[in-house]
């Protein structure tokens, strides 16, 4: 039995080994290592200063790309989503390959001395959370060389592959980030905005509300002069005006029904004998993430599900499946088979998602092919009102492509500016949510608003100015007789104004009433206990606030975790500079685009599975 143990044990840490060829770098976090200079097969899609960019590396990429957005949402992936990860692929290609070149030009190599002392000291970080290379929850190195001294060539060779790849890598970051220091005062900085908490008193001077129009003049020559000097604050994008309309894809109230009567004969199968749970969760659960282990969720405890499902857990028999309990994930069946009062429970699940039936996706696809089919020839307010549907109108621009029902219309509105011209009606393209079409009925290019149409915020924002002004002036008498002896409430009382009190709160945190790190908070912290500011405007309000009570930061504190925050700080800034300078390459590089003369890139692609169900 122990040998058998430590087989299993073994085969882990080889599998994991098995995936460094494939595992992402994590120093550099640049995504998968498709470099691939001498592979062979597929046709060239790009160039990256003369090298090929192939269809081979391409595909891999975007298929790894395209599993992890599918597992993140049940519905499959919108058209849009796809264009996405498309363009995500390929530029993450051209990444490695611009990286791959710089590693040559700067004569970046690893030596074989390197290798072995990389792989005797300084293992993959796949390994450091391995139970079985772990003494007492702590890494072990010398368990970790004695595994190596026992592995076949293989796997040996396999390791070297890494650290030829992950070292230059490395050594590259280094080049990169030198010089990157962060100093103490800096620390201190970081740590006293965070630590630093202060209680304070204040009276909002509210300007907008407490000082009437008539007290404040703005003449036309204002509004001119600020709209002369302004311009750039009434830019506006080419709009399109289009006729749209929208088919939903949410479920039906017959659909929800059919799912939830789906629910109950899977259940009633079950408490007949006629299926285990562990076959029917294996064959009818939506959660991928566990119908493979016949819906096991493993031992869990109060308030780490939905509320629906935890309530039902920590209530229902224990043994006995039951349900459909229904969540916003869908219909779940359910069997505790452990339960520890009300603070630990083992339980399974088969979880019947909240969807179309087969019958109505059908019908809504064949719904959607249709509009498609009469816009060819129909206007689309006919197309729609013949399946059924309405029709609305809406601006969109490519810089706010959204649409009430539909979601994000991106893809519409780029076939609206730059494709459509008006009247005509574009496909039917799909979101998450719907399926949308529209007709083009204007357009209106880029450009500046007239005066006329800007006129009236131009007055609004300048009648705003002027109040504050004068409520500024006026709080300033209110400041001066405080500092003169007089308390703030008093004052306050006497004119009417309201007294808040908000803490305590860091330089970073949100004051109600203030608001968040900006120039109320900055000004609160520049006083000390028993002060009072000078007024202090933010763009809405304008403020005089009084300090009651300060805490400092702890030194001692700061000091102990220091080296810590040093570290961490010094790896972030790291990585900015490392993606500034990356950015910096590829704007520098001459990179081709050749996809769209290639046809079906994706044909022979096989697209993953769903994603699964997560609490």
């Amino acid at each position: 039995m122990l040998v058998m143990a430590q087989m299993r044990r073994n085969t882990k840490i080889i599998m994991i080994a098995t995936a460094l060829a494939f595992a992402a770098l994590m120093l550099f976090e640049w995504g998968m290592d498709a470099s691939g200079r001498s592979a062979a097969g597929g046709g060239q899609i790009g160039l990256v200063n003369g090298e090929s960019v192939r269809s081979d590396q391409y595909n891999l990429v975007y298929q790894n790309l395209y599993s992890q957005a599918q597992a993140q949402q049940e519905p499959p992936l919108t058209s849009l989503q796809i264009k996405e990860l498309e363009d995500q692929a390929f530029n993450e290609i051209v990444t490695q390959i611009l990286i791959e070149q710089e590693l040559d030009r700067r004569g970046i190599r690893v030596s074989d001395e390197e290798i072995r002392s990389a792989a005797q000291f300084n293992p993959p970080p796949q390994f450091l959370s391995e139970p079985s290379l772990q003494t007492n929850g702590q890494f072990d190195i010398q368990k970790y060389q004695q595994f190596l001294a026992s592995q076949p060539e293989g796997f040996l060779l396999q390791l070297e592959s890494y650290y030829r790849d992950v070292i230059p890598r490395s050594k590259l970051l280094r080049q990169v980030s030198a010089g990157v220091y962060v100093t103490d005062q800096e620390l201190w900085r970081r740590w006293r905005d965070q630590q630093e908490t202060i209680e304070v008193r204040f009276i909002p001077l509210d300007p907008s509300t407490r000082i009437a129009d008539d007290e404040v003049t703005v003449t036309d020559a204002d509004i001119q002069a600020y709209y002369d000097a302004n311009q750039d604050e009434f830019e506006q994008p080419a709009r399109a005006r289009v006729i749209a309309t929208i088919l939903d894809k949410t479920p039906t109230p017959a659909d929800t029904l059919a799912q939830y009567q789906r629910a109950t004969d899977i259940l009633e199968s079950i408490r007949a004998g006629d299926e285990t749970f562990e076959d029917a969760a294996a064959i009818e659960s939506s959660d991928d993430a566990t119908a493979a282990r016949g819906g096991d969720l493993g031992t869990f405890g109060p308030g780490d599900m939905v509320p629906a499902f935890d309530s039902a857990v920590f209530a229902g028999p224990v043994g006995e499946p039951f349900g459909p309990v229904v969540s916003r994930f869908g219909n779940h069946i359910i069997e505790v088979t452990e339960r520890w009062g009300q603070d630990s429970v083992t339980a399974r699940h088969i979880l019947i998602p909240h969807r179309r039936t087969d019958d109505s996706e059908l019908d809504l696809l064949t719904m959607a092919d249709s509009l498609e089919e009469l816009g060819e020839s129909l206007p689309l307010a006919e197309a729609a009102a013949t399946v059924g549907l309405s029709t609305t109108e809406a601006d969109v621009t490519l810089e706010f492509a959204v649409l009430s029902g539909a979601g994000d219309v991106s893809e519409g509105a780029d076939w609206a500016l730059n494709e459509a011209e008006v009247g005509d009606v574009s496909p039917v393209f799909e979101t998450a949510t719907a399926f949308y079409a529209f007709e083009l009925v204007s357009t209106t290019p880029a450009g500046v608003i007239p005066l006329d149409v800007a006129r009236g915020s131009i007055e609004q924002q300048l009648r705003f100015d002027a109040k504050q002004a004068l409520a500024e002036e006026r709080g300033a008498d209110i400041v001066a007789r405080v500092r003169a002896g007089e308390a703030l409430p008093n004052v306050a009382d006497e004119l009417g104004l309201d007294v808040r009190t908000a803490g305590p709160f860091s330089r970073v945190d949100f004051a109600p009433g203030l608001g968040r790190q900006n120039a109320a908070i900055g000004a609160a912290f520049g006083v000390e206990a028993g002060e009072i500011t000078d007024v202090v405007s933010i763009p809405t309000n304008s403020f005089i606030i009084e300090v009651l009570n300060r805490t400092p930061a702890d030194s001692a504190a700061f000091e102990a975790q220091k080296e810590f925050q040093r570290e961490q700080l010094t790896r972030s800034l790291s990585q900015d500079r490392l993606n500034a300078w990356i950015e910096g390459l590829r704007e520098s590089a001459n990179v081709e685009d050749l996809r769209d003369q290639l046809e079906e890139l994706q044909d022979d692609v096989p697209e993953p599975g769903y994603g699964g169900f997560g609490f």
